[in-house]
Formats: C-alpha cells, structure tokens, sequence
C-alpha cells in the first residue's frame, strides 16, 4: 500500500461513470503542457478516464483508445489541442523521440497510457495515475503529482470531489 502524502491521492471509483466523472473534473483544469500519466492494466479503465478527460477539457471528438494509431488528437471549439498517446505499441524510446512530445505540449495536454515504455521522454514533473482493476465495476486510482503545477491539479481534484483541498 503507497504511503499517501500531500502529493498522493487515493480513489475508490465505483463504477465507469464516476472513473469518467473524476476525469472530467481533472479534464476542466488541463491545459497547454500538462502531462498525465496513467498506468494500468488492460481492463483498468484507462480510456474510460481519458474520455472523462477529454469531455472535461471541452473535446468536440470521440474518445476512442488509440491501441492502433500512437497518437489521438481531439479538438475544442477554439482550435486547441488535447493529445492522446498510447506507448504500448512503441518499440523503443527512440521510436517515441521521434513523435516529438515537446511540440504536442506547446499545443495542448498531453495523456499518456503505458508511459514506463517510453523511459525518460516522460518529464519528471508530471501527474501519474495508476488504476487497478479491484472487481467489474471498481477500480482503485491513486494520482501522484510531481511539481507544484501537479500539485496544484491534485489540490483541485480534492476540491471537487471534496469539497476539501
């Protein structure tokens, strides 16, 4: 069990509404440069997160999980971008290098699935999310927030799920 600190937070999501719920909320405070990653298995709800995100951040598109593209781009009204990579197909870190993660970040949020293949691409500040298939319909999430920015999206999250932060 993680030891939880100001920098953790720990969820017990209860079905794939409120998973889609909390990204929703996390989704409405993203914004150019932000990175999240999330880590989890097959079945762990990670794209039931990240269409929560995506919807949060005001998306026009359909989430879909990019298992056969690496990258999804999704679209808002002004133009924005929100990008969505999915390392698991990616061979190797010079394969990611490649995709060029510096120049997504300049346009909008970055959310990567798998992100312990791609090694250091991934910036060291940043918010994991490691979800975990508890049973069909719960899934524990604990957020980890490197860098006040993070911080400060994990401050947020407490808010509106809270009421507390």
């Amino acid at each position: 069990m993680p030891i939880l600190d100001a920098h953790t937070l720990e969820f017990f999501s209860r079905s794939p509404e409120q998973t889609r719920r909390v990204g929703m909320r996390l989704g409405g405070m993203l914004q150019a440069g932000d990175v999240i990653c999330l880590q989890g298995n097959l079945g762990a709800g990670k794209t039931t997160f990240v269409q929560g995100l995506a919807q949060g951040w005001g998306s026009l598109d359909t989430v879909s999980s990019p298992t056969f593209i690496l990258v999804n781009v999704y679209r808002r009204a002004d133009q924005s971008q929100f990008f969505h990579l999915d390392a698991y197909r990616l061979d190797s870190v010079p394969e990611a290098e490649e995709l060029d993660l510096d120049s997504m970040l300049t346009q909008g949020p970055l959310i990567v699935e798998w992100p312990e293949r791609i090694g250091g691409l991934v910036p060291d500040e940043r918010l994991w999310v490691n979800l975990d298939y508890m049973s069909d319909e719960h899934r524990q999430m604990v957020f980890k927030a490197s860098g006040k920015r993070y911080d400060g999206l994990l401050d947020g999250i407490r808010r509106t799920m809270f009421g507390a932060g």
